[in-house]
């Protein structure tokens, strides 16, 4: 099973599983695709949202794990 971790870009983490970007722009991350996000962290996109990017890791590999 693929996980995700905070340090990992949001490329890195889109590259792991497409399907991860609704999760994310669900929250407010809109700017997927901008060259900055790609090469941001999860930790680093998290805290410009304001966000604890700890709920976020788990969230997106609680989905890869299949966890409803």
């Amino acid at each position: 099973m693929a996980q995700v971790t905070k340090n990992m870009t949001i490329g890195q983490i889109l590259a792991v599983d497409p399907n991860i970007a609704p999760i994310l722009m669900g929250m407010g991350m809109h700017c997927l695709g901008c060259p900055s996000a790609q090469g941001e962290s999860l930790a680093e996109a998290a805290m410009v949202h304001g966000m604890d990017a700890d709920v976020i890791e788990k969230q997106i590999n609680d989905f890869l794990a299949g966890v409803q």
